[in-house]
């Protein structure tokens, strides 16, 4: 196991659900954290004020990672804030929607500039500063199912993750000489805004086609992205971790059980 003892990490889009989770897991875990919001402010403080009653400091910060000219400043402000950095989460995302032949091509570079370009350019700004530093780092991105197996009416949310699950592997492989490693978590539906259910507890919602029977906590996806930001994890990069109850396992499973064409529907 390597000596690399994390102490400070930036998480995207850390307001609400995954992020916010991952936020409060990493600084539960011994680390500083840089948090960013797009729009929500109050969310953002909240999330800030939960790590810092873990005893660790927090820097906020507004940022749009679609706006791919200011991004990667918002990340160097918040290295210099925490005085380096050891992990980034890149969990800031969107999904738009809509049967390939009537999706736009707006809808289409909404999705993909904020889930494969926004990530570019705020794990890059933030891989730079590990290297200069020359004291490895971690560096996660948070992807979904969907960079493995496709969904009807998804096609730039399936495309950008394919494209930042490919981009991780890439980054695996280059920066591994500087003792840096890139991985990313897949998760299935897990309970957040996103899917409709910020405030539902998972173990009350009845999901019979997941082989765990439920939808996951934003805490499960956070202790999967601990690990990895761990130097317990010293020795996995390039690697893709579901964590989905055991969703991708039912492809040809459903697929001979599902009896009618609903499924046709964005």
């Amino acid at each position: 196991m390597s000596d690399f003892q994390p102490t400070r990490a930036i998480i995207t889009g850390s307001e609400s659900g995954i992020g916010r989770a991952t936020a409060v897991a990493l600084a539960s875990a011994g680390m500083d954290i840089g948090i960013t919001y797009l729009s929500e402010p109050e969310r953002a403080e909240a999330t800030a004020a939960e790590v810092r009653e873990l005893g660790r400091q927090a820097y906020v910060e507004q940022i749009d990672v679609s706006d791919l000219a200011t991004a990667g400043a918002v990340i160097d402000r918040l290295v210099e804030q925490l005085g380096g950095v050891d992990v980034i989460v890149a969990d800031a995302g969107t999904g738009d929607n809509a049967p390939f032949l009537e999706m736009t091509l707006d809808q289409w570079r909404h999705t993909v500039s904020t889930d494969l370009d926004g990530a570019f350019v705020t794990i890059q700004a933030a891989a730079k500063h590990m290297v200069a530093a020359g004291n490895g780092g971690r560096i996660i991105g948070i992807t979904s199912v969907h960079e493995h197996q496709p969904r009807y009416g998804s096609s730039a949310y399936d495309a950008a993750k394919h494209g930042l699950g490919g981009l991780l592997k890439t980054v695996a492989i280059e920066l591994a000489q500087y003792g840096i490693t890139a991985n990313a978590v897949a998760p299935g539906e897990i309970a957040t805004r996103m899917t409709g259910a910020e405030d539902e507890d998972p173990q009350t919602i009845d999901r019979p086609g997941v082989p765990l029977g439920r939808p996951g906590n934003a805490w499960e996806i956070a202790a999967a992205v601990a690990f990895l930001a761990s130097r317990a994890s010293s020795y996995i990069t390039g690697v893709s971790l579901p964590v989905d109850g055991g969703m991708l396992q039912m492809g040809p499973h459903g697929g001979s059980h599902i009896t009618s064409n609903d499924w046709r529907s964005a």
